[in-house]
């Protein structure tokens, strides 16, 4: 049996999951979040918690199991609370603007580099040099924030380049002059 499969989601209060033909959607204060179910999952709702079971134990429902689990609990935090993910430019010169939903970043190169933000992700500057991304949907801002880093990701020498607010840079030592 999955551990993480098995463990129950407990519900917030004010979210709402329904099941109907294996689509799985979640209302919550901040919005609604749909997943489509494969395989043989099954969905209960016992008290206000959810508990994710598996019909039988082929390869591809144990797969599923733990991940669906998953997927399901991301849904009722992300409607809940929502998820945010903090970048930080590092460098002399590096800066950050938003206007509206363009993104436009001066990191190093010649040029400045214009990035849209989707629709669903909420983009907000803190000084010049944070970036706060917010979104219901965890993997959509997850994508969106490692774009936006790849931009320019931190070198290890000086340290310089985007990066997530609790990620470590392990320095390198330079050349040395015999």
């Amino acid at each position: 049996m999955s551990k993480i499969g098995r463990k129950p989601i407990t519900l917030p209060q004010g979210v709402a999951i329904t099941v109907k033909d294996n689509q799985v959607v979640v209302k919550g204060p901040k919005g609604e979040l749909s997943q489509k179910l494969c395989g043989d999952i099954k969905i209960t709702n016992e008290e206000g918690k959810i508990l994710v079971e598996r019909g039988d134990d082929s390869p591809q429902n144990r797969a599923y199991h733990g991940l669906f689990r998953s997927l399901i609990e991301n849904m009722v935090i992300g409607t809940s609370s929502g998820f945010t993910i903090t970048l930080e430019l590092v460098g002399t010169g590096y800066r950050g603007q938003l206007q509206g939903k363009t993104l436009t970043l001066n990191v190093g190169f010649s040029h400045p580099v214009i990035v849209e933000i989707p629709n669903g992700i909420e983009g907000k500057m803190e000084g010049q040099n944070k970036i706060m991304l917010s979104s219901i949907d965890k993997q959509k801002v997850g994508q969106f924030a490692a774009d936006v880093r790849k931009i320019r990701p931190p070198e290890p020498y000086q340290g310089k380049g985007i990066k997530y607010d609790y990620e470590k840079v392990r320095r390198k030592a330079g050349k040395t002059r015999k």
